[in-house]
């Protein structure tokens, strides 16, 4: 299918590796020019040639924390006429509900809904003004069914929802659509950390925890970043317009509702 994006400008954000290099792949298969953003400058710059070199699209490779105000600042002058955002970012630790302080909820916050919001707030009235645009926000499943061990990214998540529920809403009349996507367990470091995590609490082996959790998901594996990015690319595309204020679960079926 051709997703009519072609010479369209992208920003992703924490892009240079797992769910947002997954959707920066998939978005240059597309066609699409991109600025890319993580943290870290070597593996970043790392992925943006090996985008070039797979689809031969411009990248922009912008090394920076996306939750300060100086790294969006940083990423806002590479992005300029962006047409698509997909917003994203590592959650934050696990743990239990009595450990956290007001320090760990700012901190969550900052990344998981201040960031974001700050990304769309930024982009979203030049995109309005030119009649198209796309965001996608990378949230968790966690926002559909809350994850006892992730009580930070919880919160954090579900407040980026309920601004997204509004505001999508309001912005589509401009032509422009902003959907959340809700991944479940995928391959990625961010699994292997809680495998890990699993292991310890439990005295089992990352390979066990992780057979272990496999167990809970109907398609009995882990998702893929290929999968994740090319459903990403989808929502950013000429046929998504009608789909607005949406979360979509990329689980294989692990949270079980009839909505």
């Amino acid at each position: 299918m051709d997703l009519g994006i072609a010479g369209k400008r992208a920003v992703v954000c924490a892009a240079s590796k797992g769910l947002g290099r997954g959707c920066a792949m998939a978005l240059a298969e597309a066609g699409v020019n991109l600025v890319i953003n993580a943290r870290g400058a070597e593996a970043l710059e790392a992925t943006a040639q090996a985008i070039r070199d797979a689809h031969g699209v411009e990248v922009t490779a912008v090394a920076g924390d996306i939750t300060t105000e100086e790294g969006r600042a940083k990423v806002l002058e590479a992005a300029g006429e962006a047409d698509i955002l997909v917003n994203n970012a590592g959650g934050p630790p696990p743990g239990m509900w009595q450990d956290w302080g007001r320090e760990d909820f700012i901190k969550a916050l900052d990344a998981n809904m201040l960031a974001p919001i700050a990304m769309i707030q930024a982009l979203v009235p030049g995109m309005m003004d030119r009649g198209w645009g796309r965001v996608v926000n990378i949230t968790s499943q966690s926002v559909k069914a809350p994850i006892p061990v992730l009580g930070l990214s919880n919160s954090a998540r579900a407040g980026l929802t309920g601004f997204v529920a509004g505001t999508s809403r309001q912005v589509a009349g401009s032509g422009v659509s902003i959907n959340n996507l809700l991944p479940g367990i995928h391959s990625t470091d961010r699994a292997i950390s809680l495998d890990e995590g699993l292991s310890k609490q439990q005295g089992i082996t990352p390979e066990e925890a992780k057979v272990q959790r496999c167990k809970t998901i109907p398609a009995g594996r882990y998702g893929t970043a290929e999968e994740f990015g090319a459903t990403c690319a989808f929502l950013c595309s000429q046929h998504a317009g009608f789909i607005v204020g949406q979360n979509l679960l990329l689980d294989g079926g692990g949270v079980n509702s009839t909505l």
